[in-house]
């Protein structure tokens, strides 16, 4: 065989090693993907498999992550550091190459991936990145910002709704530099695709606004070729090009079937699958050296693409020096000496919602911060996340930094990882806490990756008031608290909220939840220290008999609570726990000075009561909600609820009796 089918069939024969040696794994779409996967990977993805991080490199995305292999062998084929005994350690503990692409664990992934569509939606967020910074930096003569993004999706990536979110999005904002390759193997693991799938997929793309085209044979590597060629001339518009593959291609009884795609084809399988692909070596784990130095070719020619890149940029140094050193300062993740001087701290006694206090604070910090950049999903007047005086990104001008992604929640979510997994930049995104569970997959995927990607929650209780129980939260907290990785703050007031953020933005390994009231606050006395270190005191009387807990809206409640307490002798100190997570990181000292283990403990959260348990101590009761809420005015709510002082004062006489 010549050296291109040589080069295709060694992508095959590792991966379905791989995967036999593990006895776990999906052989089929590497099987059908590897005409594909050669044609790009050697003939159009510019990348430096000795620097997988250089900031002008293509970026590719293998959406379904099951079909891990493929990658890998990619990978170690091309000289990213992988080895033939990583291939065979495919999904073992403690190994380089897990069931599905981990980000930061193997050098060469763009991103994790394995929940369908994420992967999809992921790259829409860099090819908006991408446009963004080429808009932003780019100068005549200077092209820093000039790559495309390429991903591979398949049957099962397009079926999920974020996949549509996803691509409406891209579309509406004529990403031209993001090129989606579709599997069309039209096999699921189920069964045939006919069963659940029968969209038309050209034209549903086209009403999205992408260029479509096809190829018809997933084995034409010259057909490939053409339509990465035209999709790339084309800079108006995103691409979907539509590859008919074939499962398990060469595999005699499994072929085309369902039964290629979740399990080992069995040792005599493989064996009978090498014969039908003319693999002359009976040995796993085979690589020729002609096929093995083709694919090496790749260590040159991205070295060579990343030098030319850096003369590029040295002489962009030279020519504008001042885009310069704010370009390499975000590329660097570093953030302005001296930006937190620019929060906002707010008059103590004044009222204002959280949400607002938020607002202001991004609009402050907005003229500081060029990483930072965000939106809402149809709700930046709600949510306040809108940077004042800066443009809105779009087709006619990718400059902006204010985001609209439209009534998209997961989508947006996707596409803040994808903008933070591009290059270093700060994205935001928001909606009503409620609707975070539309997001959660792509949050869980943040927390995954330690991406910084900063979530606004707003709405936060039934204090949202009139709209009801379908809009007010209240398993939300407890959901986003148990999600690792993840720091919630919950802010009691304005200046807690400012805090909140300069935590948020002194983060870099992973994702901050702020979630913020609709209703007004009074504002306390600003407490940077106790908010980074999660809890802390804001009332401490004198021979205290009980702790009153609480976060967000529910401190003041606990202050008020605390008053008619002292007016019936019995002292209490009041903790203000905007974050959990932050608290429980403290010593065991610390703790104890905030929470005395000697003093019976009242929680009061207008939501779900199982985060509290944690902190009640020996003693102690919650006053939360096992219940949905209803629709009324807030100051009805909190009172037919039982989120008054009275009810409180109740709870503690009968801890103290």
């Amino acid at each position: 065989m010549d050296l291109e089918q040589l080069s295709i069939n060694t992508i095959r024969t590792l991966a379905i090693d791989g995967v036999q040696k593990a006895n776990s794994g999906h052989p089929g779409a590497p099987l059908g993907l590897a005409p594909l996967a050669y044609v790009l990977w050697t003939k159009f993805l510019r990348h430096n498999p000795t620097n997988p991080r250089w900031p002008g490199r293509d970026r590719f995305v293998l959406s379904p992550g099951h079909a891990s292999m493929l990658i890998y062998t990619l990978l170690y084929l091309s000289g990213y550091g992988l080895t033939l005994e990583d291939l065979k350690q495919f999904r073992q503990w403690g190994s380089k190459t897990p069931g599905h692409p981990e980000y930061g664990h193997t050098a060469g992934l763009e991103m994790t991936t394995g929940p369908l569509g994420q992967g999809a939606g992921s790259s829409v967020g860099m090819a908006m990145a991408e446009a963004h910074l080429a808009a932003t930096y780019n100068r005549p003569g200077f092209p820093l910002f000039d790559n495309h993004t390429y991903a591979i999706v398949s049957d099962g990536d397009l079926m999920e709704g974020i996949s549509h979110e996803a691509a409406s999005l891209a579309g509406h904002l004529r990403l031209g530099k993001l090129i989606w390759l579709y599997d069309d193997n039209q096999v699921s693991l189920d069964a045939a695709t006919a069963v659940t799938f029968t969209d038309d997929t050209e034209q549903r793309f086209a009403g999205y606004g992408w260029r479509v085209l096809s190829v018809t044979d997933g084995n034409d590597t010259a057909a490939i070729a053409q339509a990465l060629t035209q999709a790339k001339a084309d800079s108006s518009r995103p691409t979907l090009i539509r590859v008919r593959t074939v499962i398990g291609y060469g595999s005699p009884h499994k072929a085309g079937t369902s039964k290629a795609h979740g399990e080992a084809l069995g040792a005599e399988e493989v064996v009978l699958t090498k014969q039908a692909l003319g693999w002359p070596y009976p040995e796993p784990f085979t690589v020729p050296d002609t096929a093995l130095a083709h694919f090496r070719e790749a260590l040159p020619r991205g070295e060579q693409l990343e030098s030319k890149w850096n003369a590029l940029l040295a002489a962009y140094q030279a020519a504008h020096p001042q885009a310069y050193a704010e370009l390499s300062a975000l590329l660097a993740g570093e953030l302005p000496a001296g930006w937190e001087q620019k929060l906002p701290t707010f008059e103590e006694g004044s009222k204002l919602a959280t949400r607002a206090a938020s607002g202001q604070v991004i609009s402050t910090l907005g003229a500081a911060l060029k990483p930072l950049l965000g939106g809402s999903a149809d709700l930046s007047g709600s949510t306040k996340t809108t940077i004042a005086g800066e443009p809105f990104l779009g087709p006619e001008d990718y400059r902006g930094r204010n985001l609209y992604f439209g009534v998209r929640e997961h989508g947006m979510a996707a596409a803040a990882n994808g903008l933070a997994l591009y290059a270093p930049l700060r994205p935001f995104v928001g909606t009503f806490l409620i609707f975070s569970d539309y997001l959660k997959p792509s949050l869980r995927l943040s927390s995954l990756m330690h991406l910084p990607v900063i979530y606004i929650f707003t709405h936060d209780s039934i204090g949202l008031g009139e709209d009801g129980p379908t809009h007010q939260p209240v398993e939300q907290l407890a959901a986003l608290r148990a999600t690792p990785g993840v720091v919630l703050l919950r802010p009691a007031d304005a200046n807690e909220t400012a805090a909140a953020w300069r935590i948020a933005l002194e983060r870099s390994d992973g994702p901050t939840a702020l979630v913020l009231t609709r209703q007004d606050l009074p504002t306390l006395p600003a407490k940077l220290e106790g908010v980074r270190k999660g809890a802390y005191l804001v009332a401490d009387p004198a021979k205290p008999v009980l702790t009153l807990m609480a976060s967000g809206s529910e401190v003041s409640l606990a202050l008020s609570a605390a008053e008619l307490l002292a007016q019936r002798g019995q002292p209490a100190r009041v903790v203000s726990m905007p974050s959990m997570e932050l608290f429980r990181q403290q010593d065991p000292a610390y703790q104890r000075s905030i929470l005395d283990p000697e003093l019976p403990r009242i929680a009061i959260e207008a939501a779900s009561p199982q985060s509290w348990y944690e902190w009640l101590g020996g003693r102690g009761e919650v006053l939360a909600l096992s219940h949905f809420g209803a629709s009324a005015p807030a100051k009805i709510l909190f009172e037919k609820f039982g989120f008054t002082p009275e009810r409180v004062v109740e709870l503690a006489s009968r801890l103290l009796g």
